[in-house]
């Protein structure tokens, strides 16, 4: 079963930034397609951002557009999520999810159920 790990969040300024990372071991991430999504309490789960594991297409929530930006790392055999221009709204558990069944050339982030593996979240906090 592939373990998926996130890492990067912490407290920050708003208007400030971090850089997201989810790594797993035993596998390679660049098979997958991989998927951001963030949860605050008393909400529900949402789709942030996700890259296809063919061609590497990426997707953005509109909230999100033109501030975040996921690529993968293949070096390191991680995908990040770059949060720029963060705001207090944007304060969230933040977990990667993998789909290793994705067959078409553009990711998703309609259906959770679509994802296999999930990692067990980081805190993103946007506060002053």
């Amino acid at each position: 079963q592939m373990q998926l790990e996130e890492s990067g969040g912490g407290l920050v300024q708003p208007g400030g930034s971090l850089t997201l990372s989810c790594t797993t071991f035993g596998f390679t991430l660049d098979y997958y397609a991989i998927g951001w999504f963030r949860q605050a309490p008393g909400k529900e789960r949402e789709g942030v951002s996700c890259i296809s594991n063919y061609g590497n297409v990426t997707d953005y929530a509109d909230s999100v557009k033109g501030r975040f930006t996921i690529s993968r790392d293949s070096a390191k055999n991680a995908v990040n999520l770059h949060l720029n221009g963060l705001q207090p709204e944007d304060t969230a558990i933040y977990y990667c999810a993998a789909d290793i069944y994705a067959a078409r050339p553009m990711c998703h982030l309609i259906d959770l159920s679509e994802y296999d593996f999930w990692g067990q979240g980081t805190q993103v906090t946007v506060s002053s």
